[in-house]
């Protein structure tokens, strides 16, 4: 593993108390660790227009790709539950990093990290 995890970790739990989550309460942060080892973050961003919303995933790699990455090594998500991406996020990674590592952090048990593969989560990413 990257030598920056606890600080992707950290910065994924940090992020998630910036969470706008008015109407679902459930708070979400993530934090992406680009391949020159900067790590982006991003938190969910309801809207009363539920289509609006931005998952905290997607927020994490916008922010990178605006700042210039396109390559990942990792992804943290911090969560009530420690919950895995939805299917839009997944297939958003998956145009970055088909074979992502994710750690998924439930923040009522912080110190049981789960870790999974984007791959794993989704096996047959759509493909142009």
């Amino acid at each position: 593993m990257p030598p920056n995890v606890q600080q992707l970790v950290q910065a994924a739990i940090g992020v998630r108390q910036r969470a706008y989550a008015r109407y679902s309460q459930f708070l979400v942060g993530a934090a992406v660790l680009a391949a020159d080892g900067k790590i982006y973050s991003g938190c969910n961003v309801e809207n009363s227009s539920y289509g609006l919303t931005i998952c905290a995933e997607r927020a994490a790699v916008f922010s990178a790709v605006a700042a210039g990455q396109r390559q990942f090594q990792m992804l943290a998500i911090a969560t009530a539950g420690g919950g895995t991406p939805c299917g839009a996020c997944r297939q958003v990674l998956a145009e970055f990093a088909p074979d992502l590592a994710i750690l998924l952090i439930d923040v009522d048990r912080s110190n049981e990290i789960a870790e999974a593969n984007l791959r794993e989560l989704l096996p047959q990413a759509f493909r142009l």
